[in-house]
Parts: C-alpha cells; structure tokens; sequence
C-alpha cells in the first residue's frame, strides 16, 4: 500500500460496503422463504433446506468458475477486467436471478424459485471473490480487519431487517391477521431488490473505487513462496472444511429455528420474522463490537466502546422491530446474553485462534442448552449462536490464509468457494430431523463447532512452525 495512504479512504469504502448489505438481506430472508416454500409446495422439512443448498453451493459453482477461467484464460480474471468491474458484473449477474421470481411466482415453479436463488448467488460469489480483499485494502494495513468488521457490520444491518421486509410483503404487518402463504407475494421485493442491484452497479461503476488497489499490486509484488500452490499449506487445507462447516452451522442454526418454533412451540409463521432477526442481528451485535479499533486508537476509549456498541446494535434491533409493530417485550432479556459476548471478546486478548476456541465453546454450549431445554430459553439459546458465530468468519480467514504469500489470492477464492457449507450442513440437519426430531438434530451443529475448536488449538501449532505469531484481535464478518 502507498505509504501516503495513512487513514481509511471513507469516500471509496462506503459505496463497497453496500455490497455486503444485499448479501446479508438476501441470506437471512432466505429463512421466512423456507417455511413459505414448505407450506406452499408441501415439502418435507430436508425438501425445504434445498433453498439453503440452491443459495449456498452457487457459491463454489461461481468460485469454480473463476478459478476456470482464468486458468483456460492464462491470467487472473479479476486482475484482468478490473475490481471495481467486477463488482458491477457481479451485481449484474444477482439482478438476472431475481428477474425468474416473476415467472417462478406466476407458474407456482419450485425449480424456478430455486433457478432465481442460485443466480443471485453466483453473482454474490464474484461479489465476495472481490470486495474482502478490496475492503482490507482501503486504507492502512494494521486496521484492514476491522475495515472488514465494519463491512460485516453492515452485513448484518441486511440480515436484521431482510426477514422483518420480506415477513411484510408476504403476510403484512405484525398487527395482520393474515396467514395466507401466497407465492405470489414473494415476486415484488424480489423483483425490487433485483432494482436495487442495478442502480449499486451503475453507482459503482461510477464511484472512485480503484481497478485494482495499490496495497494488492505491491502485495504481489512483494510476495514470496516456496510453495507451488495455496493447497500446499496445510493452514488453508484445514481451513478450508473450518469455514465450511462455520457457515454451515451458522446458517443451518437459523434456517432450521423457523420449523422448530412452529412444531414444537406453536408459532405462526408470520411470527417468527423477529426471531430470526433477532439471529442474525446477534451477528451485527458482535461485529460492531469488533470494529471499535477502526474508529480510535485510545485503549481507554476502546474499552468504553466495546461495551456501547453491541447495546447500539441491539438498540438497531429493536427499533426496527418497534417500527415493524412487533412486540419488544420477549427480547429485553437478551440484553444479559450480549454480557457473555463481552467478557468471551474480553478473554480472548485479541488472539484469533484463541479467539476461535473460546467462541466455539460458547457455540457447543449455546445449542446443547438449546437441545436440553423447552420453550423460550430453548430459543434463546439457539439465537444466541449468532453472537458466537460473529467473529469467526475473520479469524478463521486470517488464520488459513497467513503465510501463504504470493498465494494469497489463490488461497482466498477456496475459501469463498466454501461457503457452499451453508447449503450442505442445512441439508444435513434437515435430514437429521426428518430421522428424529428438529430439537435433536442441532447435535450436527455441536460437530461443527466441535472441529473449529480443534482447528483452532491445531493451526495455532501449524503457524508458530511457520514463524507466525498473533498479538492483534482480528474482527470481520462475511
């Protein structure tokens, strides 16, 4: 990076960040889609995580594609067309998958919705390919992290408010007794949100965002390897299944709440949009917490944000929920949850592997609360796997890619290509739970966690081998 650029280039990173919000909103309102789709279509509980598969696997399908045709091509793809181009494409590519909402919606067509998703997906997975890196390199390096804290931040602003909008459209307000569950509904904020995908397009074609960003050139530049291929670390191969089992579980925890709260507690569906926003705001709560080091460099100040901004996140939640008419009353008590939060991030001494093993714990424990209990604890205790999972994104990111060079990029596209474990571990559970119970078959979330807490005590032996130690928390959200 040009040793000039000593702060964060605001102006270039604001208009990327809204990238990270419609991946967000898309994601979490997949999960009022679920039980919509299994109502409407009649689908067994493993039927309706094809949603999940559909979305996520595009993620590896455009990762592969990538990586093809830049091989066939002799020359990376994005280096060739440009960041910021591809940004524009990628967003292109989201906005033709929510044009087959129409027809899917007119016909009553499954495939079709299912078509529509995995279109919006790959345009996400260039999306993805191009805005982490881009968004760690806007400025200086020792605060990038938490450029991309920030940007998950964000993120889950989308997740939070995508089920609460799309809940709307379908059913109407809070207030509405209205229950009817017509696919037809589902084809307007689709069809908006492929709109909105157009006009960031043109805006970010139009933006001051760099081609490609000085700190990438002399990265490339700078970089050395003995090592002929990224797979040759066994710190990104392990890697590699941790975020393929991180987005699984912290998807599957989500997508699977909905038909739990409807079988065994008796909600309405329409009902269960703030809990699920309630999910994925406990992401956003633990991001924002993450992203205070970008704002100041005073540790006293540091230590007072770090206790206002998750209760500034959860105050975002609420007032979101207060305007979508929904009743705050059974959410106040989480405020206490948002306590082991902060003492977890306080103990973890910004150490991202030790970071890992101790969120992971709370991870294992949160759902075996959750399958041990009934009625509302049971549901928090599921919700709560949202604050766990909040930062691991970045710390397993940053761990699996130190090292390796001139082949971080490489490295980088793999692991975006594993995303498609929201897909995979979603089915999984489903199918667990079609064998069993819904309420049992969190176990397959206990696995997941289970392997990042091994990942985390293992990398850390891989990398001291390397010479690479941490001293610096690193935060961040995909």
């Amino acid at each position: 990076m040009s040793s000039e650029q000593i702060k964060t280039n605001w102006a270039q990173f604001i208009p990327l960040a809204t990238v990270f919000f419609f991946w967000g909103f898309v994601a979490a309102s997949n999960d009022i889609l679920i039980p919509v789709f299994k109502e409407a279509f009649t689908l067994t509980q493993v039927e309706s995580q094809l949603v999940s598969l559909a979305f996520y696997i595009a993620y590896t399908v455009g990762s592969l594609l990538y990586l093809l045709i830049s091989y066939l091509t002799k020359g990376d793809l994005i280096n060739r067309i440009g960041y910021k181009n591809s940004l524009a494409l990628g967003l292109g590519i989201s906005a033709l998958g929510t044009l087959l909402f129409y027809p899917a919606a007119n016909t009553g067509s499954f495939p079709l919705m299912l078509s529509g998703l995995f279109i919006v997906a790959l345009g996400f997975s260039l999306q993805q390919t191009v805005a982490n890196p881009l968004a760690i390199a806007l400025g200086p390096i020792n605060t990038g992290s938490q450029r991309l804290t920030m940007a998950g931040g964000i993120n889950n602003l989308g997740t939070t408010i995508g089920p609460l909008i799309v809940s709307f459209a379908i059913f109407g307000s809070a207030t509405s007794s209205n229950t009817d569950m017509s696919i037809e509904s589902v084809k307007i904020p689709y069809l908006i949100l492929g709109a909105a995908f157009l006009l960031v397009a043109i805006l970010l074609k139009f933006s001051s965002l760099p081609d490609k960003p000085a700190a990438i050139v002399e990265s490339e530049a700078e970089a050395s390897s003995s090592r002929s291929s990224a797979l040759k670390y066994p710190q990104l191969v392990l890697g590699m299944i941790a975020i393929f089992v991180y987005v699984g579980v912290e998807v599957s925890t989500a997508s699977n709440l909905p038909a739990y709260m409807e079988k065994n507690l008796g909600f309405l569906t329409k009902d269960i949009a703030p809990y699920i926003s309630l999910y994925w705001a406990s992401l956003m709560i633990g991001r924002w917490t993450g992203a205070v080091e970008a704002f100041t460099d005073n540790m006293s100040t540091q230590k007072i944000l770090r206790f206002i901004a998750p209760y500034l996140a959860f105050g975002v939640f609420l007032a979101v929920n207060a305007i979508a008419k929904h009743d705050l009353t059974p959410f106040y008590v989480y405020a206490l949850v948002i306590l082991v939060l902060i003492a977890a991030d306080i103990a973890s001494k910004g150490n991202p592997a030790r970071m890992l093993l101790i969120f992971s714990g709370l991870g294992i424990a949160a759902l075996l609360v959750g399958m041990a209990t009934d009625g509302m604890v049971s549901v928090y205790a599921f919700t709560s796997v949202g604050l766990f999972c909040s930062t691991l994104w970045p710390c397993i990111f940053t761990l699996a890619v130190s090292g390796l060079g001139k082949h971080t990029s490489q490295g980088s596209s793999f692991l975006i290509m594993m995303i498609m474990g929201g897909g995979f571990i979603s089915l999984l559970q489903g199918y667990v739970a079609d064998m069993a119970t819904i309420q049992s078959s969190y176990i397959v979330g206990v696995l997941c966690f289970a392997y990042l807490a091994f990942y985390a005590w293992k990398v850390s032996g891989i990398l001291k081998a390397q010479g690479i130690n941490f001293d610096k928390k690193v935060s961040g959200g995909h």
